[in-house]
């Protein structure tokens, strides 16, 4: 695993992969007396070819250099940060959550009155398919944003980092998990406060496992996050003794998922993982009118959601998912005042809270480095944000705002400890320290909180 501080979920994993071991004993000894039989499965398994290269999905070895000449920490800064957070496109579900983390976060620094104040200009990232951000991402660097807080999608997220990069913003994603960006050369531009997914795909992997499934079935989105957590996945999977049996591709913009469920079907796995985004709410009535139960199904940060009336009472029951959180009874606080601020700007509801601590840890980390640097230029706050984070430096901790701008205006060094963790980036902008949530739908098909793998 590398850059994750992970000593307890190695324990859980642990212990995953030894009830998966042990019940491939158990199969083996209670299956079929006929040689031929054992011999045929064993060959069906060995023909499966999995359509993923996923040599490719490794991390690649980069290390950026960080050079500032600014000097702070800043007196009366504005700061121009823009978004590309999903309004519109696949991930629309996790737009809500997201912009309203940024929008709360930008609400404190701005009432803290200490150095910095955000104007935070609001844009849709779309997907792939619509493209919403060939119009968006120029419109906002045009008005002057340094940093650009998204996408949600790392495939998304792809498409305009060169862009962002050229114009020497910072990008920094509250939501991406591929692995892709932790080699990506980005000047020391591109950030995120998710953890890639090589550490999600071992707990999913392990999760699945762990519950006594011996063969996977996956459904894929063919793009940088849906490819490569598949190929953590399988790996994790495989080495606690489970066999991946089938798999298959979908694209962005697919609307119809008939040949990708009879795909996975035919091989009669144990369990399906689904790798997707909300084109899950076709594929999951195609699975359950397969008479394929819903406690062998997999979600992923990707399409987890609380789907309540939108399917029949008890339909999802005891379908499990995993993605990167803390246990949400330890930021009951910061969703209460979350929902509240929500509620005086006159803003629906929020019904999912996914990816909100990132997206307000994000723009309290611009805001930190930013003071420290006294610049709002992007190489200059990039080459802080390392140490505001706690990565590097011998920092004092603190978790809000005032608490670390105090600290660094006082001559010190802040150390910010976050509503999604303690993040502490190492040197290629990646948080070092994360965890991953495990999750259960009920008969209410919402889900709710098992455990931190």
């Amino acid at each position: 695993m590398g850059v994750f501080t992970r000593s307890r979920a190695a324990k859980v994993m642990g212990g995953f992969a030894l009830v998966g071991a042990s019940a491939l004993v158990l199969a083996g000894c209670a299956g079929s007396s006929d040689p031929g039989s054992s011999e045929s499965e064993a060959a069906d398994v060995a023909a499966f070819d999995f359509p993923i290269d996923c040599d490719a999905a490794e991390p690649q070895a980069y290390t950026p250099t960080y050079d500032s000449t600014s000097a702070g920490p800043a007196t009366d800064l504005t700061y121009k940060i823009g978004t590309a957070l999903p309004v519109t496109g696949n991930l629309a579900f996790l737009g809500p959550p997201e912009i309203a983390g940024t929008e709360f976060a930008a609400s404190e620094v701005n009432a803290a009155n200490k150095g910095i104040t955000i104007d935070l200009i609001q844009g849709d990232s779309g997907d792939t398919d619509n493209k919403a951000y060939e119009t968006e991402i120029p419109r906002v660097l045009g008005e002057g944003a340094t940093a650009i807080i998204g996408a949600a999608s790392s495939g998304t997220s792809l498409q305009f980092i060169d862009q962002v990069i050229a114009a020497n913003a910072i990008q920094f994603s509250p939501a991406n998990t591929s692995a892709a960006f932790t080699g990506y050369e980005d000047n020391g531009l591109y950030w995120r406060t998710a953890p890639s997914d090589v550490l999600q795909g071992d707990v999913l992997g392990n999760l699945i496992a762990g519950d006594g499934n011996e063969t996977l079935g996956m459904i894929v989105l063919n793009d940088s996050y849906g490819t490569g957590l598949a190929c953590f996945t399988k790996k994790a999977f495989e080495a606690a003794g489970g066999s991946v049996v089938s798999a298959s591709l979908y694209n962005t913009g697919d609307t119809n998922f008939s040949a990708q469920v009879e795909d996975v079907l035919a091989a009669q796995p144990d369990a399906i993982a689904l790798i997707t985004f909300e084109e899950v709410k076709t594929i999951i009535p195609e699975l359950l009118g397969a008479d394929f139960p819903a406690d062998k199904m997999y979600f992923v940060d990707g399409n987890l959601a609380n789907f309540g009336d939108e399917f029949d009472a008890g339909t999802l029951a005891g379908a499990k998912g995993t993605y990167p959180a803390v246990d949400p009874a330890t930021i009951a606080t910061f969703r209460d005042d979350l929902q509240a601020f929500v509620a005086s700007e006159g803003d629906p509801e929020l019904t999912d809270f996914t990816y909100a601590p990132e997206s307000y840890d994000a723009v309290i980390l611009l805001a930190l480095a930013a003071l420290e640097a006294g610049s709002t230029a992007g190489p200059d706050v990039a080459a802080h944000l390392q140490q505001v984070s706690g990565g590097s430096g011998d920092g004092t901790k603190c978790t809000s705002y005032a608490e670390c701008a105090d600290i660094i205006i006082g001559g010190g060094v802040a150390d910010y400890d976050g509503v999604s963790g303690p993040i502490t980036f190492n040197d290629v902008g990646d948080p070092t320290e994360a965890s991953i949530g495990v999750f259960e739908y009920g008969d209410d098909n919402n889900y709710s909180f098992l455990n931190v793998g």
